[in-house]
């Protein structure tokens, strides 16, 4: 039952773009290593780099063919160093991480936004929102996602059908861990700007041309 109101209420406080309430855990994730390592994966699959200050690396494959407006967006900030030196500033572990905030404060964005690519808004994606998995981050409104973007530290099913899941985690799951182990001193998981954990920088390491995305202003 309590992981049940952890998980609603982080549905709810997602929907209206602020960060999940701190109230309690969904459980420790195991510490399995999530599968396929990035030379394994065929030369057309999308793989995104994130590489954190610190030095910590995350490897992304990402699913065009389940959220193509979400996958070219990403895809287009990233090569054009959108993300490079932006910070998570939500993290709620037990939950997710979030980041891709040019205002570091949940509130900023790209200066448009993309269809949402989920059921409740009309799109089939099957992609679950099981642990490592990424997904646009969005306002109440459906279509209102922009640059923001969370990776599950644990299995939120709740969260399926509201939220545009587009990839998953290949490599650095522990880095993942890593990071939800930050400390967060505010309200739905704020994180003080001097604990904020910082991207280097989010490559794609894939010479596949992709379109940007329908841009809605």
């Amino acid at each position: 039952m309590k992981r049940f109101i952890f998980a609603l209420c982080a549905f709810m406080c997602l929907s209206t773009g602020c960060a999940p309430k701190a109230q309690e855990p969904v459980g420790e994730p195991e510490t399995e290593v999530l599968p396929a390592a990035a030379q394994d994966l065929p030369e057309s699959v999308i793989l995104a780099t994130i590489t954190m200050a610190d030095g910590g690396v995350i490897v992304l494959e990402l699913y065009h063919e389940k959220a193509p407006q979400s996958v070219c967006n990403f895809v287009h900030l990233a090569r054009q160093g959108f993300y490079d030196g932006l910070k998570f500033h939500r993290i709620m572990k037990g939950f997710m991480i979030q980041g891709g905030d040019p205002d570091g404060n949940g509130g900023g964005g790209p200066g448009y936004s993309i269809k949402g690519e989920f059921s409740d808004n009309g799109v089939s994606n099957d992609l679950k929102h099981a642990r490592g998995v990424v997904s646009m981050a969005r306002r109440q409104e459906y279509d209102s996602a922009g640059s923001q973007f969370f990776i599950m530290h644990a299995d939120v099913p709740d969260l399926d059908g509201s939220y545009a899941a587009f990839g998953k985690v290949i490599s650095g799951i522990e880095v993942v861990d890593s990071l939800a182990n930050t400390p967060n001193s505010g309200p739905n998981g704020a994180v003080t700007e001097e604990d904020k954990p910082v991207i280097k920088s989010i490559v794609i390491d894939s010479d596949i041309e992709l379109p940007e995305p329908d841009k809605i202003k």
